[in-house]
């Protein structure tokens, strides 16, 4: 019998939560399920729901949960964890779940009793002063994925050394020997305890505030996720009155039935609030994802039509914005981006006089700037981050990207452009004609299955060993790869970069979260159609 027979065999014995699941599989369903365990990093866990080692289920959420209680107990008695959920399926399970084997093993765990966005448990780490944090979301993926992301002390994701740490406790971990206490007993006895910060976490959202106008008309949508609960409260108590939220994603519903990738990047789940944008007249469309840390925008043109604003366009009109409306700013303030972010953020950052860092993709390399900025004294210098993926922070008041925050940002510039008889679309403009323009697309290449992760490494390593040398017909003048480069002070990243003589840029890396590989393409002359001449080169080698 081979090691996926095993497997399934000891599955089909025992989790009995997933017999007739188990019992459907054919062939191929018990190869995917079987064939590898989910893999734990600085993401945490992602994966389909269902039954196997290769899902994410009641079991798996146990043994990975049991694994962060050994590491946590080997450093301290007493540990503390925070625990929060999304509207997808089983999150509140999951959640549960884990704070029940949280209990059992003696870590007392802080839960929300609703769900709440993913930057709020950050918030919640750190007003507890919790040793660790779970968030059981998978962000912006279908229907079908769920996730499990820890958290350190800090309120930041995990990062590299901390993931390879819980990871060899996890390992030690038997799947089927978990225990779990009894969730309400636990909670009678305290071990457990629901936890609502909604007022301090808004309060330092409020602080945050940039603008005193709020005259503007803005449509809302959660895309049936946690932002369902806290944005109306946030709208009403800046003082925004003419919002209206789209009725079919105003509720939590983790099939999304709108939307099969409820996304905000993507034009297609902002549909239906546009198409009522068009009914209302409104200013401005803003939707959040399901655990409400990214934001897609949407703004109208005279014409009437909508235009979309990009993750790499609103992080420029933040920055923009607030150096030139905020009432006060730090001396030698700070601005971080990622590495696949525009370039054109930090030439808007450095005309007001700010200090630009750049960092691998995730925001918990944002989070460590800060971090190290508040270890020097200097925590206030940090003003703005954010990545091209539409993840934005102002201020330190959390480790991650917060769309809470810019949803409260986005309808406080929207209004005080609008007085100034601007559009959002008007002001970005106005930063092309001064700063220049720059084109970018991501496009993914999917390789799923068995032989996915092997595809991956070999195309990677086929691109390593064959770099190109022009970017359509642009002479690559720089290439770094993060896996071997020393010039700059960032840890080993599987990431290749290459710039071009005329500013153009390809920058190509695995996905932390699905089997993809992500390629960033920037065309700094030529506009969409060299971005279609670029992606049709990367086609050719990916």
């Amino acid at each position: 019998m081979d090691v996926i027979e095993v497997k399934y065999s000891e599955w089909l014995s025992r989790a009995k939560e997933y017999r007739a699941e188990l019992e459907a599989m054919d062939a191929d369903s018990k190869k995917e399920a079987f064939y590898k365990d989910l893999e734990f990093g600085t993401a945490g866990l992602r994966g389909i729901l269902g039954a196997g080692t290769n899902r994410l289920n009641i079991y798996t959420i146990g043994s990975v949960t049991q694994g962060l209680a050994d590491y946590l107990l080997s450093r301290k008695k007493g540990a503390t964890v925070a625990i929060s959920y999304d509207s997808r399926n089983c999150s509140t399970e999951f959640a549960r779940h884990a704070a029940a084997v949280l209990a059992q093993n003696g870590v007392k765990a802080y839960i929300t009793e609703t769900l709440q966005p993913t930057p709020y448990l950050s918030f919640m780490v750190r007003h507890y002063g919790c040793d660790a944090g779970i968030m059981i979301t998978a962000s912006h993926n279908p229907a079908k994925f769920n996730g499990y992301k820890v958290y350190g002390s800090d309120g930041c994701q995990v990062t590299d050394a901390a993931a390879a740490d819980i990871f060899s406790y996890i390992q030690k971990v038997s799947i089927f020997d978990v225990k779990a206490a009894d969730f309400d007993t636990a909670l009678k006895a305290g071990n457990i305890v629901y936890a609502d910060v909604t007022r301090e976490y808004l309060d330092s959202v409020y602080a945050r505030s940039v603008g005193e106008r709020r005259d503007v008309s803005i449509v809302y949508t959660p895309l049936n996720g946690t932002g369902a609960y806290i944005m109306p409260q946030l709208f009403r108590e800046r003082g925004f009155k003419n919002v209206q939220i789209v009725a079919e994603q105003a509720q939590p519903d983790g099939n999304f039935p709108t939307t099969p990738y409820p996304n905000p990047e993507k034009a297609e789940a902002l549909q239906f609030a546009v198409a009522l944008a068009k009914k209302t007249n409104a200013d401005v469309v803003i939707g959040t994802d399901p655990d409400a840390d990214r934001l897609g925008a949407a703004v109208r043109q005279s014409d009437g039509e909508y235009r979309l604003i990009s993750g790499n366009e609103m992080g420029v009109l933040l920055i923009d914005y607030i150096f030139s409306h905020a009432k006060a700013l730090p001396e030698n303030p700070v601005v971080v981006k990622t590495i696949v972010t525009t370039d054109l953020a930090a030439r808007v950052a450095e005309h007001y006089g700010a200090e630009v860092r750049e960092v691998l993709t995730g925001f918990k390399y944002i989070g460590e700037v800060i971090k190290k900025l508040e270890q020097s004294g200097s925590g206030d210098r940090f003003v703005f981050g954010y990545e091209e993926s539409c993840g934005y922070l102002s201020g330190t008041y959390v480790r991650d990207k917060d769309a809470v925050l810019a949803s409260m940002l986005v309808a406080e510039m929207a209004a005080d452009y609008k007085a100034e008889g601007k559009t959002l679309g008007d002001v970005l403009d106005g930063i092309f004609a001064q700063y220049g323009k720059y084109f970018h697309r991501t496009v993914s290449f999917t390789y799923e299955g068995i032989s996915g992760a092997q595809k991956m490494s070999e195309v990677l390593g086929e691109i390593r060993n064959n770099p190109p040398k022009d970017i359509d017909g642009s002479p690559v003048v720089k290439a770094i790869d993060y896996m071997s480069q020393t010039e700059y002070d960032l840890p080993k990243s599987n990431v290749l970069s290459f710039k071009a003589e005329d500013g153009s840029k390809l920058i190509i890396r695995p996905s932390g979260t699905e089997p993809l590989i992500k390629v960033y393409i920037t065309a700094a002359t030529g506009g969409e159609q060299r971005i279609e001449k670029i992606l049709n080169q990367a086609k050719k080698f990916m």
